[in-house]
């Protein structure tokens, strides 16, 4: 056996949601009695594919002894699996960044649509983002609650463009789950700025106290605008909060 690059998956981290298993190409990845763990070592490429999917961090690159990769076994592993072989990922978690060039490039059987998206990414879920994404490096991050873009006629004009973004609902999810990645992916990147955009509901203002605590658990200390949307799609209210290890105020707000 050799040295080489190999998954470890952290058990006590990992609380079986079984995202590794559908973004591992190889099959190397299995839920058994609640947790995922590495069926064979000659399955895993050591790539770490994986890695960006698990929204608990239990997942990482180890290099140690290891049998070698073994194309040909895994292979037959997936065709007894009944799986694709390695090259397939689930496309909605593969990793995409969407440039004015293939934007421009035409698409079979298109419908032109009546204006243009300004989405720059994939995918957009707090939950399926990878924390080190390389559409985080130096961006501008909005941080949007899942139902805004149905009330709002020109959301992508007016919030999404030039944005990269992770939205969520605060209400049917896991919040302590999002304040935790929003912390990870603010202390892993350098975001130029914040914008959270919710509806006028009081379930969804929790957004805002995820980017609060996110904020002030990463270490950092930063302003962020904190969009309130009508349930009719106007902005009722528009703060520019100040938080994290400062503390939190209010600097400035307007309709």
């Amino acid at each position: 056996m050799a040295v080489r690059n190999i998954v470890k998956i952290d058990e006590e981290k990992c609380n079986g949601c079984g995202q590794c298993v559908t973004a591992c190409a190889e099959g190397a990845i299995k839920i058994i009695n609640g947790k995922a763990k590495l069926v064979s070592e000659t399955y895993c490429d050591g790539l770490g594919a994986c890695l960006g999917h698990c929204p608990q961090d239990a997942i990482t690159i180890e290099q140690r002894e290891a049998a070698e990769f073994d194309e040909e076994a895994t292979k037959a592993h997936l065709a007894k699996e009944n799986k694709p072989e390695p090259g397939f990922a689930c496309p909605g978690l593969a990793m995409q960044r969407f440039d004015e060039a293939a934007k421009a490039a035409p698409t079979e059987a298109a419908d032109e649509p009546a204006a243009p998206s300004q989405l720059r990414h994939w995918p957009v879920q707090l939950k399926l983002v990878a924390r080190t994404a390389p559409y985080f490096a130096d961006a501008d991050l909005l941080l949007a609650a899942d139902c805004v873009p149905f009330a709002m006629g020109d959301f992508h004009q007016r919030f999404l463009k030039g944005r990269s973004v992770a939205m969520g609902c605060p209400k049917l999810d896991d919040a302590q789950f999002y304040i935790e990645k929003l912390a990870d992916i603010l202390r892993a990147n350098t975001i130029r700025s914040l914008t959270v955009v919710h509806m006028e509901v009081p379930c969804c203002s929790g957004l805002t106290r995820v980017a609060r605590e996110a904020i002030a658990r990463s270490g950092k200390s930063m302003d962020f605008q904190d969009v309130t949307v009508s349930l009719r799609g106007s902005v009722i209210r528009h703060e520019t909060i100040r938080a994290g290890q400062t503390g939190e105020r209010k600097v400035a707000g307007c309709a």
